[in-house]
């Protein structure tokens, strides 16, 4: 039995809570929330902390759960490691590449698992789209974006989430690491520009952003992602895969609201095309949030077990977040970005 601890109790916090509640392998020690309180019924008979380094002490978990604010994720995850647990974080893995690379190097020494929560790569549908663009064979063009007509209490998440992260790093990394798997090639250049589109965020972030990515096979990408009440439920959902053999793309559900959290990960069908054939795949039993969610904590808990080697898994959670933070300087800057030294 995995004795686990949950730190973040908001959407994603809750999910995995839910995941740990359910699973028989898994046995769950405290949840942490800044408030003190829980919020479903099902997790009351839980103990409850305000502090996540008392939570640690006190309980002493196998893995502990990170799902707080961006900014809490590096040294959060290190604690833990130093204190015996392994890890699952939520995206984005640290908001500096240095502080990812400290994460990584201290799973590494301390023999940790650290699993971050890319959930697309649980996604069997997903999973199939990097199968089907990876034999159609590179140089690749990644076309994808998410943006979300916000309004309301999801409004008034994204503004916290902007308090630290910017869209297209926070939604971002998601999709970068499905590039990622896709290709093994390096990112060379990143290009990024963005506009602050509400006086209800802080000076100097933006709620939308578009970035281009140049790799060194030849592959570019892009990739945008806007919040908020202004935006349009125009093409909000575009996901293809280009190469010089055909193309893979996935196409929306046709039944989601651009900011509905199921409707992020739900496929309508894959549409694979090449000059001599086209082919659709129908998925009509597409895994939900919480579903996926489960898939997600039940891998965390299986690495642990069967000591899968997560080597790539950390390079590519690295990498994915330097290419988003180097796409966010060159919005701030109005200049390019290289990644040479930041994937090294």
């Amino acid at each position: 039995m995995t004795r686990v601890l949950i730190a973040g109790l908001g959407n994603m916090g809750l999910s995995h809570a839910f995941a740990h509640h359910h699973h028989v392998d898994a046995e769950i020690v405290g949840l942490v929330n800044r408030s003190g309180a829980v919020s479903h019924s099902d997790l009351a008979g839980y103990p409850v902390f305000t502090d996540f380094h008392e939570a640690l002490a006190s309980t002493k978990p196998d893995l502990a759960v990170i799902a707080t604010y961006s900014d809490s994720h590096a040294e959060y995850a290190i604690a833990a490691m130093e204190s015996g647990s392994h890890v699952f974080v939520e995206k984005p893995l640290a908001t500096t590449v240095a502080d990812a690379r400290r994460v990584v190097d201290a799973a590494t020494r301390l023999d940790r698992k650290l699993v971050v929560g890319y959930i697309l790569r649980h996604h069997p549908s997903w999973v199939r789209l990097i199968k089907e663009a990876r034999e159609l064979g590179g140089p690749y063009v990644f076309r994808m974006n998410l943006n979300q007509q916000s309004e309301g209490a999801e409004w008034e998440t994204h503004k916290a989430l902007m308090q630290t992260t910017s869209p297209i790093v926070d939604c971002g990394v998601h999709y970068v690491d499905v590039w990622c798997q896709i290709t093994d090639a390096k990112p060379v250049s990143v290009n990024g520009i963005g506009l602050r589109l509400s006086n209800e965020i802080a000076e100097g972030m933006y709620n939308y952003g578009h970035f281009q990515v140049t790799f060194d096979d030849g592959s570019v990408g892009w990739y945008e992602a806007g919040w908020g009440p202004m935006m349009s439920e125009t093409a909000f959902f575009v996901k293809d895969v280009i190469s010089p053999n055909g193309s893979v793309s996935i196409t929306e559900d046709g039944k989601s609201r651009s900011a509905d959290v199921d409707g992020h990960t739900k496929v309508g069908s894959l549409l694979i095309h090449r000059p001599e054939m086209d082919r659709q795949i129908d998925l009509p039993d597409e895994p939900g949030h919480q579903e996926l969610c489960d898939a997600e904590q039940a891998y965390v808990l299986r690495a642990i077990a069967d000591n899968i080697d997560l080597t790539r898994h950390m390079q590519d959670a690295v990498q994915s977040l330097a290419i988003c933070l180097a796409a966010d300087e060159s919005v701030r800057t109005g200049k390019p970005a290289t990644l040479k030294e930041a994937t090294q």
